[in-house]
């Protein structure tokens, strides 16, 4: 083979292992080029049943290199790639210029020994590769083996400005693999919430500092990957000794609880004027609220609250709409998870401080006595407006939720509470508006409005007075105490007012998405009486008032969750079916993982449901059953969003599909699935809209930490399911002429053990 000293024209030499001129399936292999160390630009014909190592061999052997072929290694030249036996057919097909370089045992080597010596410009120098390298597993492995991961520690402990910020990024990037990182211990942890904490911390330092911190949350002992057995189950994981499964909600908060103001500044970040950061932070609070265990949920929660994280999600979703949608609808389904952990726990004044001094507050500020009542049996919380003096029993349905709720309600305005509730005691007894029951009304109605209960998923629609529950509650209240009033009720009226609260509950929370806040005030608190009443009774005559009764209500939640996962199994079989879409082009700057090899790709879900298989093309060809014909995966775990609208189709391909713009604005049937760091795994652009539904639905329902459907396809599926299965449901019971009680009445427990729950056949 003959050189030259930057290039070489000669003939292309075959690169065989039997000597014998290499053929592919569709004639000559491709000729690739080959630049070596010192710049030299060979051209040669490489045969792709060769493994990596015997291409390296013979390159050596031909081009006279003196180093040992086992300390070299190729990549490609334009996007350093590495060279893989896995990716090296790919390559020669599609005629990538490749480059030899040092191998990875070689880099990771010197790289660790420049990390050691802490000379300033070598040491930025050595990171920066090392944000790169770190994502190869073959490199990773050598990293670790030559103890690379305490160096990279012990440099994220002394350095700083865009130093620190490689190094993290490196930490950040080698924690994408499940092993090697078992022994970071609180101190690092520390580190870098201090880090994290700090006023002065660049945005590029802030950013990988967050993903960190996300990632040891995430990494706790349920989260050990193993195989799906259900829809919502999976078989119990056990954590192998060493694993990096060992951290979790608790070893980050407890370290997040040792410096001050660390979750307020992950809290102040919500308003960052860079996108990047503010979505790595709410990143953060949604991995901290997925995973927040049993000892730290009523602190961590009443810190959330405190910080009014909620607030801050509503402006920033009215800034970057687009950018942020995921996560800020992660949060949200989060957020309905709270909601109904509240709704569901008990109130225990005996046994809780913080429910004893909530409802001290609520007696203290209502400015009443204890009495009698006309029985001469003690009088306190009925003169509020309960039942009975049973405040647990009382708060049976709306739980801490009631509780809070309610607390709220007399912080608004506790001169408003107290005069209500004494308005209420000077009236006789049949005509008093039961003020502390109907606020636990009024939380049933929200709840039963924004289908608050153990949610399979939340909705695709960003509901921003849903994440003011409270106001809105307040609203509601106030709007019950005024139609109860106007219309001159007595006790036997409760469900009629509760009735009307319900309808106006309805029309003044639709659309709330675009709804402003001024004109949901005016829809409770300056409707009238006789307005309110007339359109409720044209509803009953178009609808039916079974709907309003907790038993169908009940049975509305039941057959909803079952219709959730069907939609979700019908969206997964799509997945496993697979699927053609073009390859798009970001309309934003993301790193891309790779560069794809053809305008079309193919993508199909293994049985195993944890990779995303696929394969470029130039045009659609035939592809067989399971993953044989589709080289390329994507890991599932390693999808931790998926963006919609995002990319744009080329433009030679756009002309020959009508639906899609030919323009580089970002196509509405776009998705990219990105990774942890924000690298974009894949820019998919759906040739059909039912085709995008399934995939982006699909998609976020595998995803471990997922809570919403993007779609509003997937959302009336669902809702379209629920409600044919409950008027079939209906009309079996009215048919069969069964009374549908307004409630259920419990009986007395059993005063012993000695019974069992038969099977019914």
């Amino acid at each position: 083979m003959s050189s030259a000293n930057n290039s070489t024209r000669a003939t292309p030499s075959p690169l065989t292992s039997n000597g014998v001129q290499p053929k592919s399936t569709t004639g000559i292999i491709p000729t690739n080029n080959v630049t070596t160390k010192a710049g030299v630009t060979v051209r040669a014909r490489i045969d792709p049943t060769l493994t990596v190592e015997d291409v390296v061999r013979q390159l050596c052997l031909h081009l006279k290199v003196t180093e040992p072929h086992t300390t070299l290694a190729l990549r490609d030249r334009d996007t350093e790639e590495l060279i893989t036996s896995e990716n090296l057919r790919k390559k020669i097909k599609n005629k990538v210029h490749l480059k030899l370089v040092n191998s990875s045992a070689i880099e990771a080597a010197g790289i660790v020994a420049k990390l050691s010596l802490r000379e300033e410009k070598s040491l930025r120098m050595s990171l920066f590769s090392l944000q790169r390298f770190i994502k190869e597993e073959k490199f990773a492995q050598e990293f670790l083996d030559r103890d690379g991961l305490r160096e990279l520690v012990d440099v994220i402990e002394t350095a700083h400005g865009n130093t620190l910020a490689y190094a993290l990024t490196a930490m950040q990037n080698l924690m994408d693999l499940d092993y090697g990182w078992s022994t970071l211990d609180d101190s690092f942890i520390f580190k870098v919430v201090q880090i994290l904490s700090s006023p002065n911390s660049l945005i590029n330092v802030c950013r990988p500092a967050t993903a960190i911190l996300k990632k040891l949350v995430e990494a706790d002992p349920t989260s050990v990957p193993g195989p799906i057995i259900a829809s919502s189950s999976r078989i119990p994981p056990v954590a192998p000794a060493g694993s990096v499964y060992r951290y979790g909600f608790q070893s980050v908060y407890e370290q997040m609880r040792r410096q001050k103001g660390s979750l307020e500044t992950v809290v102040s970040r919500l308003g960052s004027p860079d996108t990047a950061m503010a979505q790595h932070s709410v990143m953060l609070i949604n991995s901290l609220l997925s995973h927040v265990n049993d000892t730290y949920w009523d602190e961590f929660i009443a810190d959330l609250e405190r910080l009014n994280v909620r607030k801050a999600i509503i402006r920033l979703m009215s800034s970057h709409v687009d950018d942020l949608t995921s996560c800020v609808l992660d949060f949200q389904a989060n957020i309905v998870r709270v909601t109904y952990r509240k709704k569901t726990t008990l109130v225990e004044p005996e046994v809780e401080l913080a429910h004893l001094s909530a409802l001290h507050y609520i007696w203290e500020c209502s400015g009443v006595q204890e009495g009698l009542d006309s029985e001469g049996h003690p009088s306190k919380w009925r003169r509020l407006g309960f039942d009975s003096e049973n405040i647990v029993e009382e708060f049976q349905d709306a739980g801490v939720l009631g509780l809070d709720c309610l607390v709220n309600f007399v912080q608004d305005d506790p001169d408003f509470f107290s005069k209500v509730i004494l308005e209420q005691l000077s009236r006789p007894e049949e005509r008093r508006c039961p003020v502390a029951k109907a606020s636990n009304e009024v939380v049933e109605l929200l709840s039963q409005h924004w289908t608050i209960f153990a949610p399979a998923y939340s909705t695709s629609a960003f509901q921003p007075l849903f994440l003011n529950f409270q106001k809105v509650h307040c609203l509601a209240l106030h709007f019950f105490l005024r139609m109860w009033n106007e219309s001159g009720s007595a006790v036997n009226d409760f469900n009629r007012i509760a009735d009307l609260t319900r309808s106006q509950i309805k029309v003044a929370l639709q659309q709330e998405s675009a709804k402003p806040w001024h004109e949901v005030e005016h829809d409770f608190l300056e409707r009238e009486y006789r307005a309110v009443r007339d359109r409720q009774m044209q509803e009953l005559e178009a609808g039916d008032d079974l709907l309003s009764r907790v038993p169908v209500r009940n049975l509305k939640e039941k057959l909803t969750r079952e219709s959730a996962e069907f939609v979700r199994q019908q969206r997964i079989h799509c997945l496993l079916q697979g699927a053609w879409f073009l390859n798009g082009v970001p309309t934003q700057h993301t790193g891309s993982a790779r560069r794809p090899n053809g305008q079309w790709r193919f993508m199909r879900l293994d049985n195993g449901l944890k990779y995303l298989h696929y394969v470029d093309s130039s045009a659609k060809i035939d592809v067989r059953n399971g993953t044989e014909d589709l080289p390329e995966r994507i890991e599932i775990a390693s999808i931790n969003q998926i963006t919609t609208g995002t990319c744009a189709p080329l433009p030679n391909l756009a002309r020959d599909h009508p639906d899609i713009p030919t323009t580089l604005s970002p196509s509405p049937l776009s998705f990219s699935l990105l990774s942890a760091g924000g690298e974009s795994l894949a820019d998919q652009i759906a040739t059909h809209q039912s085709r995008w539904a399934d995939w982006t639905d699909g998609l976020n329902m595998l995803r471990r930490d997922s809570g919403h459907v993007t779609s509003e396809e997937t959302a009336g599926y669902i809702k379209a399911l629920t409600e044919i299965g409950l008027k079939i449901k209906l009309l079996d019971l009215s048919g069969e002429k069964v009374d549908i009680p307004s409630g259920l009445i419990a009986g007395p427990p059993p005063t012993n053990t000695d019974f069992f729950f038969s099977d019914l056949l």
